[in-house]
Order: C-alpha cells, then sequence, then structure tokens
C-alpha cells in the first residue's frame, strides 16, 4: 500500500468530496494536475477519468472494475491504459492501492492514514476510522533495528450481508 509520500497531500484530496460541486471538483483537478507534474507525470484525459471514477466510488475497485466503468465514457480506453494510470495515480499520492495476497489489487482515492476491515466471504473492503492506531503501533515491539515507514491495520471478518 503506497502511502509514504501521500500523506503530505491528503489534505489536498480530500477522501470526504463525494458529491461535491462543480467549483470542488475544479479545485480536485488542479490538485491531481500538481501532484502528477510533481511526481514527473502528466495530466491526460484518460487518467482524469480514472480519478473521477475513483473518487465516485465508495468502494475501493479493481483495476477491472475501473476499467469497465470507465470505458463507458471513454469507449477506447484498454485494460493496459488504466492499469498504468492507476498506477500513476499511486505514484504521485493521489491513490492508494491495497494488496492482499489471496486477491486482486484495489484501489482507492483515500490517501489519508486509515484502516481496512475485509469479508473473508464475499471480499468486500470497507474503511474504518483510525482511532487508536498510533497508540497501537507504541504497543508493538518491532525487532531490534528495524525502523517503521508505515503500518496497516486491516481487521478480517464477514460482513453484515455475509453474517
Amino acid at each position: 500500500m503506497a502511502r509514504g509520500k501521500s500523506k503530505a497531500v491528503a489534505t489536498e484530496v480530500d477522501p470526504g468530496r463525494k458529491g461535491a460541486g462543480r467549483k470542488e471538483a475544479e479545485r480536485q483537478r488542479s490538485a491531481l494536475r500538481q501532484m502528477l507534474v510533481t511526481s514527473g507525470s502528466s495530466f491526460t484525459r484518460q487518467r482524469g477519468a480514472v480519478f473521477d471514477y475513483l473518487s465516485r466510488v465508495d468502494h475501493h475497485p479493481t483495476a477491472d472494475e475501473v476499467y469497465i466503468a470507465v470505458k463507458q465514457e471513454l469507449p477506447k480506453i484498454s485494460l493496459a491504459t488504466v492499469y498504468k494510470n492507476l498506477e500513476a495515480l499511486v505514484a504521485c499520492g493521489a491513490a492508494s492501492k491495497l494488496t492482499y495476497g489471496d486477491s486482486a489489487a484495489r484501489y482507492e482515492i483515500r490517501t489519508d492514514h486509515h484502516y481496512h476491515s475485509r469479508c473473508l466471504k464475499c471480499g468486500r473492503i470497507t474503511d474504518v476510522a483510525p482511532t487508536a492506531g498510533e497508540q497501537l503501533l507504541k504497543l508493538l515491539n518491532a525487532p531490534s533495528g528495524f525502523k517503521v515507514e508505515d503500518y496497516r491495520i486491516e481487521l478480517l471478518g464477514h460482513c453484515e450481508q455475509c453474517g
């Protein structure tokens, strides 16, 4: 999960902006352009469409799900282009990539430090507020000489629908 450099820009790309007005959308696009340029990438129509989709959804889609949705807006876009654009968004800190050993990577627009719960039956991933993460980290004993750069907490169980 790429979080290192995204923490500094988490306030620029606001995770709570779903349904934002036109002015807010323009501000988000401007912030995205700046983040891309700073990381050595450029803003493209395809990147904008992928970013817009991620900002509209309330779940953590796979690249295939992003591709299917964005293809409705940009019929000529390829799956490879979607993957490249998702990685560019992650690299510049505008999105996060969630990787789990047993399933496809998932993406989200939230770049602030937060946690997830994952249903073991259906795979649904839900955001969990980071109420005590820093205190929990202090309770763990990292190996001697190990410098913690980042951490993540994932709750595993069954969602309400899978009970």
